[in-house]
């Protein structure tokens, strides 16, 4: 009882937070703002599913409290009835009590935000660019999954097929939340099809995944960007070879946490319309620029997790895929399964389900510290 007492006052406390949001919401000054509308609206949601648990959680609290009373009544009938609900709510507030340790935890605040996603082939030559082409088949695989849209940047073949390095941006829901756990070096342990003795090489690809910035998360003066377009690659068409619709910005941009000035060169191939191209070079710039100016942030985090779940080293190898076994392993969390073939066909949820609640459990450590 002294826990459900404690969890109802820190939701309590809420309730006056979250009837001050419901109001500015709707206040057209707050709307004009864009930036603390956004802001205000997602902590609105949050909230909302606070509240929803707290009511939820009351009714089963009252609802056992009331079935225990019926329980001392004569009537064999009723007696029955309120053992079954009373079994219905011990069973409950438990569930419930988790559920909203977890909400009360603050998330990332970046959990929301779409992504953009860079893998380029490492250590193992023409291997490795095979194997990030597998990766990336991989990802859009599980996107086509669960319903997200990719939109393809920029692209460089590798000799023997697959990419020496390729960037896409993926928008849906919690797309950076899920896909977040995927930063890090993937590691393969395959025959390759020019190995003519049959051994096992190992070869290496690293992915990047960064939230995409909206454009006031960051400040840029497009002023300072210098533009040059240049005719896209490719295997040719009416119009790819013969117009200049690719584009590459230059941006001169003063690291904060270094103070450094640091040149940012920005390719885009992606369409046949340079405007687009130009549109997605600088959302790429600035979710460039934001990760940049996060990374104290994301490196606070890891350095008070054990297991560095989601963030951390990004040069730190996260999972093993073993072609000759069948074997998918994860290091993080010591999560070994042996269905590399579905795995490579994009059923990836269940090992980033586990990586959630592995980072979940992490978060709930921290916060009861």
């Amino acid at each position: 009882m002294a826990e459900n007492k404690t969890l109802l006052e820190k939701l309590d406390g809420l309730v006056s937070r979250f009837e001050e949001v419901s109001t500015l919401i709707t206040d057209p000054n707050v709307i004009a703002d864009q930036k603390r509308y956004v802001k205000l609206t997602k902590e609105y949601k949050d909230l909302n599913e606070l509240m929803k648990a707290r009511r939820e959680y009351i009714q089963c609290i009252n609802g056992l409290e009331e079935a225990r009373m019926m329980m001392a009544e004569n009537d064999p009938e009723m007696k029955e009835i309120a053992r079954e609900e009373a079994a219905t709510c011990e069973a409950r507030i438990p569930e419930l009590e988790e559920d909203i340790k977890l909400l009360l935890v603050p998330a990332d605040p970046q959990d929301d935000k779409n992504a953009i996603v860079e893998i380029r082939g490492g250590t193992g030559g023409d291997e490795a660019a095979l194997f990030a082409g597998d990766l990336y088949r991989m990802y859009m695989k599980y996107c086509e999954l669960k319903g997200w849209k990719v939109a393809l940047s920029s692209f460089s073949e590798g000799a023997a097929g697959g990419f020496k390095e390729i960037i896409f941006a993926v928008s849906g829901e919690k797309v950076y939340g899920t896909l977040k756990y995927e930063s890090g070096v993937h590691r393969v342990q395959r025959v390759p099809a020019t190995e003519t003795q049959g051994r096992v090489h190992t070869s290496a690809a690293t992915v990047a995944v960064l939230p995409e910035a909206d454009e006031f998360d960051v400040e840029i003066n497009e002023g300072e960007i210098k533009w040059d377009t240049f005719r896209s690659g490719g295997a040719g068409g009416q119009n790819v070879n013969k117009v200049e619709s690719g584009v590459r910005l230059r941006y001169n941009w003063k690291n904060p946490n270094t103070g450094v000035v640091e040149e940012i060169l920005i390719e885009c191939t992606e369409t046949r319309d340079q405007p687009k191209n130009k549109e997605r070079a600088l959302t790429r710039l600035r979710s460039f620029i934001y990760d940049k100016e996060h990374q104290k942030y994301l490196d606070d985090i890891a350095n008070k997790r054990k297991t560095m779940v989601s963030t951390g080293d990004r040069s730190a190898k996260i999972r093993t895929y073993n072609y000759p076994q069948g074997r998918i392993t994860d290091h993080r969390i010591n999560y070994t399964i042996y269905n590399l073939s579905a795995f490579m066909d994009g059923d990836i949820q269940d090992c980033l389900d586990h990586l959630i609640v592995a980072e979940n459990a992490e978060r709930m450590k921290e916060s009861e510290l």
